[in-house]
């Protein structure tokens, strides 16, 4: 299972920055997905660790089998 933030509608939107300005707080929403995590050799794997260590922030790489829909 893999959580990113979610993609919401408009309205949605409206709906968490109504409760937001309610509750005097900032809300994330996010969303699950069914997938599969890659198999990486290791060179692979160093170079997906280089480029996060670059760019500030984690990467995972999917089976593309398994990322239809995400």
């Amino acid at each position: 299972m893999l959580s990113s933030l979610s993609k919401l509608t408009d309205v949605q939107i409206e709906e968490v920055r109504r409760l937001e300005a309610e509750l005097g707080k900032t809300l994330l929403s996010f969303s699950g997905y069914d997938v599969i995590a890659a198999n990486l050799s290791e060179a692979e794997l160093s170079r997906v660790r280089e480029l996060e260590k670059k760019i500030g922030t984690v990467l995972i790489a999917l089976d593309p089998k398994s990322v239809s829909g995400v």
